[in-house]
C-alpha cells in the first residue's frame, strides 16, 4: 500500500513538474516557431515554414539601431553599476561605521523598487538640472536602477571569500590595494562576471525606465512596444527567437565558468590537502 502511494504521488509530481515547465516555456516555443510560419502570427498549425522574416528583419535598418543603442546603454550600465556596486558591497561586508544597517537598505532598495517609480524621479531630477533626454540620461537610468543588482551579486561573493588568503598577502609584504588587485578580485571573478551579465541582460530589456528617459534614439524595449500597438508582426518573433538564444548562450557560458572555476576550487584544496599530509 505504502509503495503503491509513493508511486502514485511520484506520478503525480512528475505531472506536475511538466505542467510548470510547459506553463514557462510553451510561449517561449510558441514565438520561435512562428519565426518562420510562412503564413505570418496567424494560423494553425504552422505551415510553409520560411527564413523571409529572418531575412525582412536583418534588412530592417531601424530594429538594429535600437539594438546597438541597447547594447550601448547595456554595456555602460553595467560599468557604472559595477564601478559603484563593488566599493559598497566591500563597505558592507568589511566596513564599520554608524548608519551601516540602513546604509544595507537604501542601497538594496532598486531591487524592489518600481522601476515606474525610478524612471520619473530621474525625469524630474534631469528637467531640473536642465539635462536633455537622450540615450545618456537612459545610461544614467539604468546604472542608478542596476547599482543594487551589482551590490548584491558581490556582496554575495564576499560572504563566501576565504579572507585567509587576503591576510596571507597582507603578512608577507602587499599592501591593501595590492591585496584588493591581487587577491580579492580575482577570487570574486565569477560573482563579478555574474553580476555583469546579469546587468547586462536586465538593461537590454528594460522598458519602465527606458520609457520616462528617452529622447529621439529608441532602444529595441521600446522600439518592439512601438511596432506592437500596430500589431504583432513575424519579425517581432524574429528578433525576440534572437534574444532568446543570445540569453540561452549566456547563461551557459556563465554555467560552464562557475562549473570550471568550482573544478579548479576543489583541485587546489586536494593539492593543499595532500601536501599538509605529505609535510
Amino acid at each position: 500500500m505504502s509503495a503503491d502511494s509513493g508511486w502514485t504521488r511520484s506520478r503525480w509530481l512528475s505531472w506536475h513538474s511538466l505542467a510548470v515547465f510547459a506553463f514557462l516555456y510553451l510561449p517561449i516555443v510558441t514565438l520561435i516557431v512562428y519565426s518562420f510560419n510562412g503564413t505570418g502570427v496567424g494560423g494553425f498549425p504552422p505551415r510553409d515554414l520560411t527564413l523571409n522574416w529572418y531575412r525582412q528583419l536583418f534588412a530592417d535598418g531601424a530594429i538594429w539601431t535600437s539594438v546597438a543603442n541597447s547594447i550601448v546603454v547595456a554595456l555602460a550600465a553595467m560599468v557604472i553599476s559595477l564601478a559603484i556596486g563593488i566599493p559598497a558591497a566591500l563597505a558592507l561586508d568589511r566596513g564599520h561605521f554608524p548608519g551601516k544597517a540602513l546604509f544595507r537598505r537604501l542601497v538594496l532598495l532598486p531591487l524592489i523598487l518600481p522601476g515606474i517609480i525610478t524612471g520619473l524621479s530621474l525625469l524630474m531630477l534631469f528637467r531640473q538640472v536642465g539635462l536633455r533626454l537622450s540615450l545618456l540620461t537612459i545610461i544614467l537610468g539604468h546604472g542608478t536602477a542596476l547599482i543594487s543588482v551589482a551590490t548584491a551579486e558581490v556582496f554575495a561573493g564576499l560572504q563566501k571569500l576565504e579572507r585567509a588568503q587576503e591576510e596571507a598577502s597582507l603578512d608577507l609584504g602587499a599592501n591593501y590595494w595590492q591585496t584588493f588587485w591581487r587577491v580579492t578580485i580575482p577570487n570574486l571573478r565569477l560573482s563579478i562576471i555574474g553580476a555583469a551579465l546579469l546587468i547586462f541582460t536586465l538593461s537590454l530589456d528594460e522598458i519602465a525606465v527606458s520609457f520616462f528617459l528617452i529622447g529621439r534614439d529608441n532602444t529595441l524595449p521600446l522600439e518592439i512596444w512601438g511596432r506592437l500597438r500596430r500589431g504583432i508582426t513575424p519579425e517581432i518573433n524574429a528578433i525576440s527567437t534572437i534574444i532568446f538564444l543570445f540569453s540561452l548562450f549566456a547563461i551557459v557560458a556563465w554555467y560552464r565558468l562557475r562549473v570550471a572555476a568550482q573544478g579548479k576550487a576543489e583541485i587546489g584544496t586536494e593539492l593543499a590537502e595532500a601536501a599538509a599530509t605529505t609535510g
